[in-house]
């Protein structure tokens, strides 16, 4: 009989006490931190309202069938500025971020030291604020209305495409790049002839993946008075017209599936 412990080397090994205590700490630090955020939660929580919710949920509930199908036709137009919302504000995102993308990509930047840290902090500081907060102060600027929501989707919109676009950017062939350049082709024509061929598909499907995104998020951009079926949504709610909002919650349901599968169709269609 052979010994199979010298054939299979032997591939666990006990931990240390210094380990032990080490996970021991941080399970600690995590429980403690989950308390404590717990207590700040609930602080001002008021139980009876919690006790009292499934019933409050099940009355407006009741109110909200059957849904007021004759208001559909006055969603007509707050849907298409939904829709141009999220079309026009992905196009200026796109515009906006494509230069940026390049400036941030190590091998496209003109400098690893300057510009690529701005043009960090540039797609970072898109990507922290939420629409509905560039919305609020767009409105505060601009006014209410459609301008206002699509500046917010552009803004929101421009960090996610520029930090996927220069990631593409990033993991290109540099051989292609190094065959152009041997040719005496500026740079501009490096970046024409061997880099954008390379990202072409993962850009067109940042693009579109945005644009299915930014249906979404245009839809409730007029709770704070940015335009779109969310304007209709807020005049519903304040005067508590539950069939008018189960009309509208359903009308953002199939027009965010719809984007889902003509996004999802365009997408195949290009890569």
């Amino acid at each position: 009989m052979t010994d199979t412990s010298r054939s299979f080397p032997q591939v666990w090994r006990k931990r240390t006490p210094r380990a032990d205590l080490l996970i021991w700490l941080g399970w600690f630090a995590l429980v403690a931190l989950f308390v404590f955020c717990w207590q700040v939660m609930t602080k001002d929580t008021i139980w009876a309202f919690v006790a009292d919710a499934p019933s409050q949920a099940a009355d407006i509930g009741s109110r909200m069938v059957p849904p007021r199908w004759g208001y559909l036709p006055e969603l007509m137009g707050p849907l298409w500025d939904t829709i141009n919302i999220a079309t026009l504000g992905t196009l200026l995102a796109v515009i906006m971020a494509v230069p940026v993308a390049f400036l941030a990509a190590r091998n496209t930047t003109p400098s690893v030291r300057i510009v690529r840290p701005l043009a960090m902090l540039a797609i970072v500081s898109s990507r922290s604020i939420n629409a509905l907060i560039w919305a609020l102060l767009l409105v505060a600027i601009i006014g209410p209305g459609v301008p206002a929501g699509i500046v917010a989707i552009a803004l929101r919109s421009v960090g996610f495409v520029a930090k996927l676009l220069y990631e593409a950017i990033e993991e290109i062939d540099e051989k292609q790049v190094e065959a152009v350049t041997a040719t005496g082709a500026s740079t501009a024509q490096v970046i024409d002839f061997a880099i954008v061929p390379q990202i072409l598909p993962a850009f067109a499907g940042i693009c579109v993946f945005r644009w299915d995104i930014n249906i979404r998020e245009s839809a409730v951009l007029g709770l704070v008075g940015a335009g779109g079926l969310g304007l209709k949504l807020q005049d519903s709610l304040n005067i508590l017209a539950w069939p008018q909002v189960t009309v509208i919650f359903v009308l953002i349901l199939m027009t965010v599936l719809i984007s889902e599968w003509v996004s999802a169709r365009v997408r195949h269609a290009i890569i």
